[in-house]
């Protein structure tokens, strides 16, 4: 009997040879080669600006043929792509990490919205309610094809991009950070679907920043550095750590992922106690019940807990009341109570918040970098009431070197800039209010190891400087890391503290489900 064949000898589906492209005077891709063999998932890593979102529109068309150098071929042709339609007749299929869904409209609308199956010209709504539901089986939604989008949470909708993909016969399926905000459960559910494809024969490219993931399922990993393709690994052939992965992307060992620091933890700067915040439409639902904590300058406190724990709601119920109705409690700085009322009131009594939204809720991507930072803080840039152009300009280029923001000039639209380089200039945006406490909500979400770095380092230089710093994150490794301190949260209540230290994942999780078998 003959042997199985591997991904590794099956016949590549995709050869990209020599990419190259510029955008004006920037070189964007340079010479780079790409091959995907057929019915494998093949990961494709950078650091942000190296390259990998300009390869794959390049692949799937919205750079169109004689706007790139060099060749692709697909399924043994070569092909010259107008648009995405040319790609996605021939079943290259790709899923973004804005998701393309229209809320107010139905799962099989969605679905079916540009291709939907008819009879003598008028939509067959009895085809596209089968069809629907026979493609939510395969990616294991349980939905009804009539359920709105908006009902749906990220996860079940990034399942739904993907029954839509399904639906056009996809060969080749693209997935550009599916897993950037789904919690643990969805992105394992997400990884296992990934590997239920290729058992039926579908290739898969994914582009991911968390390693872990891309260990677990990749047969293959292709690097980017710098607009250049800089080795392919077979997970098959060798044992691939995360080390070797990062160090090919940096160009450099990381001998840790975290940059030490010597904590020097002062005086309480931050108390809140007895804080109670209700759902501002479920008012009878109590999200955050009694909770009270305390922050010392120079100290990094770390807020970790499954998604629905409540992290989010408490940061943003504290930060001016952006969230939730009926609260109650009391928040203290430096010893005094301060009223936080409104978010102007927050920010004058020291508070900076950086949401964990950046593009909808931390930036004007269409805005500039100079007015992006300014944002928070006009007054410190105006002159009677008045912008001073030349004082924002100035204070901007002092934040453009401060925090190592890579861009042409701070006139550039914060938009066109990589995912690790608008954390920057929302965390420049709160830094310029010169808070005593500031409070960061998945800091490090979407961007890359080399990006989390220097967010971690710029973290280590606020408490060195005496600042009270509050991280909340999904990545227990992230907490465990960087944080003095991790307070352990479930159902709206701290159910544990952990010496950054001491920490562990088992620890942190233990904590975690005590209490939940204490509520079973």
């Amino acid at each position: 009997m003959l042997a199985p064949v591997t991904a590794a000898e099956r016949p590549p589906i995709l050869e990209m040879r020599g990419i190259s492209k510029s955008f004006g005077a920037v070189k964007a891709l340079s010479e780079v080669s790409f091959t995907v063999r057929e019915g494998e998932i093949h990961a494709l890593v950078g650091e942000n600006g190296a390259g990998k979102s300009t390869l794959m529109k390049v692949l799937s068309g919205v750079y169109p043929h004689g706007s790139y150098e060099g060749s692709i071929l697909f399924a043994g042709e070569e092909r010259h792509f107008r648009n995405i339609n040319d790609t996605e007749a021939l079943g290259i299929i790709i899923i973004h990490q804005e998701l393309a869904l229209i809320p107010l409209m139905s799962i099989a609308e969605n679905i079916f919205l540009a291709n939907a199956p008819s009879r003598f010209g008028v939509i067959d709504r009895s085809a596209v309610h089968e069809r629907t539901k026979a493609l939510l089986a395969k990616v294991g939604l349980g939905e009804q094809p009539d359920t709105l989008i908006t009902n749906l949470g990220v996860g079940k909708q990034q399942l739904v991009e993907i029954a839509k993909a399904l639906s056009k016969d996809v060969r080749l399926l693209i997935l550009d950070e599916p897993t950037a905000s789904l919690n643990e459960k969805d992105s394992a559910a997400l990884l296992e679907l990934l590997k239920e494809f290729r058992k039926q024969g579908i290739t898969s490219i994914l582009i991911s920043h968390k390693l872990n993931e891309i260990s677990e399922v990749a047969d293959q990993i292709t690097v980017l550095r710098d607009g250049r393709s800089v080795g392919t690994m077979d997970c098959h052939a060798d044992v691939i750590s995360e080390d070797e992965i990062i160090r090919r992307m940096v160009d450099r060992d990381m001998e840790s992922r975290y940059p030490k620091r010597t904590p020097n933890i002062g005086k309480v700067i931050f108390e809140v106690e007895n804080w109670s915040v209700y759902h501002p439409q479920h008012t009878q639902r109590q999200v955050v019940k009694n909770l009270g904590m305390q922050v010392r300058a120079g100290e990094v406190v770390g807020i970790s807990g499954l998604m629905g724990a409540g992290r989010t709601e408490f940061a943003m119920s504290i930060f001016g009341r952006s969230w939730g109705r009926n609260i109650t409690g009391t928040v203290k700085m430096h010893g005094k109570p301060v009223d936080v009322s409104t978010v102007t009131k927050a920010i004058d009594a020291g508070l900076a918040y950086v949401t964990e939204d950046r593009k909808q809720l931390g930036l004007i991507l269409s805005e500039d970098i100079r007015k992006n930072i300014s944002l928070a803080n006009l007054p410190g840039v105006a002159r009677r009431a008045v912008i001073d152009d030349i004082s924002e300009m100035k204070v901007a280029q002092e934040f453009r070197g401060r925090m190592r923001i890579r861009s042409h000039n701070v006139y550039q639209e914060t938009g066109k800039l990589s995912g690790g380089n608008q954390q920057k200039v929302v965390l420049s945006k709160w830094l310029f209010t010169n808070p005593d406490l500031l409070i960061l909500d998945e800091p490090t979400r979407g961007i890359d190891v080399g990006a989390k770095y220097e967010i971690y380092s710029i973290i280590n230089e606020l408490a060195d400087a005496g600042k009270a710093v509050v991280v909340i994150s999904s990545e227990m490794p992230e907490l465990i890391g960087i944080c003095d301190r991790i307070l352990v949260m479930h159902e709206g209540e701290f159910v544990g503290e952990v010496a950054g230290a001491d920490a562990t994942q088992e620890n942190i999780m233990r904590a975690i489900m005590r209490r939940k078998g204490r509520e079973e």
